[in-house]
């Protein structure tokens, strides 16, 4: 099932209709206990994500389920469309060659950043390698879509796959470190982040078990 689609502002407007849809969402498949827990920590992360991402940002949110032999499999997805204002665009180049932005710090805030860059521009992701607040983070995590990705973009930014690179690499202790303290990476099963020429979506997937 797929529920409405709610929106979310950067001034965190649409909050409280994101955590009642979840609760919903939680409700309708019959979760409860650390299941329901789980949901409402990921949708209360994906919305934090947004505040304050820039200026007047309205995003896309909405909850998705299906059934899959291990169990149900969860999905709080998030959409923000790309600007064309070039007022925002000259802000967002700066902030993102300096690469010292303060909010990309940890798991959540470097998914932040990526959004935050990426909603700027048209195009899939290329010019992602000139922006040193994000190359090596999501070069790290690229991974190539197959076919079960309904193939939205050739490429997108996966949680699963970024810690599996760092655990081979295991170059960057304090890199290993935000991924164990953050909450997002704790609890869901994988976070992607698809750069699409119009807009830049993240979905958290959360497997609940049979």
């Amino acid at each position: 099932m797929r529920t409405d689609v709610i929106q979310i502002y950067s001034d965190l407007r649409g909050r409280e209709e994101a955590m009642a849809t979840a609760e919903k969402f939680c409700g309708y498949n019959g979760f409860t206990g650390r299941n329901a827990m789980h949901i409402r920590l990921l949708t209360e992360e994906l919305v934090s994500m947004v505040n304050g991402i820039m200026d007047e940002f309205i995003g896309d949110l909405w909850f998705e389920s299906e059934k899959t032999p291990e169990g149900m499999l969860c999905r709080i997805c998030v959409e923000g469309r790309k600007s064309a204002d070039p007022f925002q665009e000259e802000h967002f180049l700066s902030v993102a060659s300096s690469g010292k932005n303060e909010n990309a710090k940890g798991i959540l805030g470097k998914i932040r950043e990526l959004f935050r860059v990426s909603s700027q521009y048209s195009g899939e992701g290329v010019y992602m390698s000139e922006y040193t607040a994000v190359n090596s983070w999501y070069n790290m995590g690229t991974h190539r879509a197959g076919p079960a990705d309904n193939l939205m973009s050739e490429q997108y930014w996966s949680l699963m796959e970024y810690r599996n690179n760092l655990n081979e690499a295991r170059k960057d202790s304090s890199e290993w470190d935000e991924l164990e303290k953050s909450i997002i990476a704790n609890i869901a099963d994988e976070v992607k982040v698809w750069l699409k020429s119009s807009s830049t979506l993240v979905t958290v997937e959360k497997l609940v078990k049979n």
